[in-house]
């Protein structure tokens, strides 16, 4: 499938790719997500609506920022994500962008779990630690030190 996005313009989304996310996410429209990288070495992910052109999110692998971060799934989330153990368990954190890097953010609060071979998706709230909604960014790291991980959901689309 083909999707307008307002900030890459036409991006190819392979049906196999879209992730679903039956509860929606916090705040957003839509159920139904795909994973966009501008590069294959790319840190940061977009999380694009495929439903509304609009809608993309920076998103980021936890533990390239912060090494010593936690989260732990529960009985309930695992069985609605089809989850039998944490090696299909993608856990992504939603950022927030700034102009300045000293200003981007990072919500470790909420994060995203996606079983990547059955392409389900759920924000959960992560009830280990003392994470925060808007931890800085760049507070335990530099981005030149960042080095990217590729997720078990697959990615729909590179170079954007």
């Amino acid at each position: 499938m083909q999707i307008e996005s307002t900030r890459f313009g036409r991006v190819e989304i392979a049906d196999d790719a879209v992730i679903n996310f039956p509860d929606g996410l916090i705040g957003l429209p839509g159920t139904r997500y795909a994973l966009i990288a501008q590069t294959e070495s790319s840190v940061f992910l977009w999380l694009h609506s495929v439903d509304d052109p609009a809608v993309a999110l920076p998103v980021a692998n936890p533990w390239l920022f912060f090494g010593n971060y936690e989260v732990e799934v529960s009985d309930e989330d695992a069985e609605k994500l089809r989850l039998e153990g944490p090696a299909n368990a993608d856990i992504l954190c939603v950022v927030r962008a700034s102009d300045r890097l000293e200003e981007f953010t990072v919500n470790l609060r909420g994060p995203l779990v996606v079983n990547g071979p059955e392409r389900i998706g759920r924000q959960i709230i992560n009830e280990t630690g003392d994470f925060s909604v808007r931890q800085p960014l760049f507070s335990e790291t530099e981005l030149n030190r960042v080095r990217p991980s590729a997720p078990a959901a697959p990615v729909a689309a590179t170079g954007v």
